[in-house]
């Protein structure tokens, strides 16, 4: 089986040595293509706008002056002698929970795989969003490969991504593994704070209020706050169907009236 691995956190991050060593227990080959630099909250962003460089750092590693969509575009479409059987992307330094995965880099990097017709896996582990505090990575080291291998086993639908996130607990710690689905933060943590340069013009920090959020049961918010892992089945139709059948009752057939604007 051969495994490619990217993540969002860069091509030093520790995560991506952690992901290295889940992949060695799966499978001996192996291959890297990450970002150059550190692309967290990039989502699926693509680089249109300048030509993107690969660099070999090692036997199968690349890092990429581009975001983890490009990285896995590039892999499978050049520096890589066949397609690869699975992507993995992560593991993350942070969590990748509800409303997270439209914005996360590491998901994207598996949506990408996803897309390109590759069996595809997120990885992440949780922790305080403080860039003092050090993730407790034991969790992911002891059941990130048992975790994939029992994924596999079983399989999954070609239009799904798989998104994995470890509580933040030591391995001994975890009480379990639950089936998830996507949860919803009832009140938003990012906000934008305003400072002043030497200059005396504005610019943004965008930072996180550490929030408490109502938990519900079977979300992964609820699962790794229980010291579970949580595996989520994600796709990309975000379409609503409720809605898109009611609407299709009025909105449907011919085009509507114009609106003459007023003189």
């Amino acid at each position: 089986m051969r495994i490619l691995l990217t993540n969002d956190d860069g091509i030093e991050a520790y995560g991506l040595k952690v992901l290295r060593d889940i992949a060695h227990a799966l499978s001996d080959d192996v291959w890297i293509c990450a970002p150059l630099t550190e692309q967290s909250g990039k989502g699926r962003g693509i680089t249109l706008h300048e030509p993107l460089r690969a660099k070999r750092i090692d036997h199968q590693v690349y890092a990429v002056s581009g975001t983890p969509t490009d990285c896995v575009q590039i892999a499978i479409n050049d520096l890589l002698p066949e397609p690869p059987d699975l992507v993995l992307s992560g593991v993350n330094r942070g969590f990748n929970l509800a409303q997270d995965v439209t914005l996360s880099g590491t998901v994207a990097g598996a949506l990408q795989g996803m897309s390109l017709g590759v069996p595809s896996i997120a990885l992440s582990q949780c922790l305080d969003f403080d860039i003092d505090v050090e993730a407790q990575w034991s969790s992911a080291v002891a059941y990130g490969a048992p975790v994939i291998s029992n994924l596999l086993e079983h399989g999954w639908p070609k239009d799904i991504v798989i998104n994995i996130n470890f509580p933040d607990c030591d391995a001994e710690a975890v009480t379990g593994v639950e089936v998830t689905k996507q949860g919803f933060r009832d009140l938003h943590e990012m906000h934008a704070v305003k400072r002043v340069d030497p200059r005396g013009r504005d610019y943004y920090w965008m930072n996180f209020h550490n929030l408490e959020h109502t938990l519900v049961d079977g979300t992964d918010l609820k699962a790794v706050a229980d010291n579970r892992i949580s595996v989520t089945p994600l796709h990309l139709d975000l379409t609503h169907y409720d809605t898109f059948h009611h609407l299709r009752k009025t909105l449907g057939g011919a085009a509507p009236k114009k609106i003459e604007v007023a003189s």
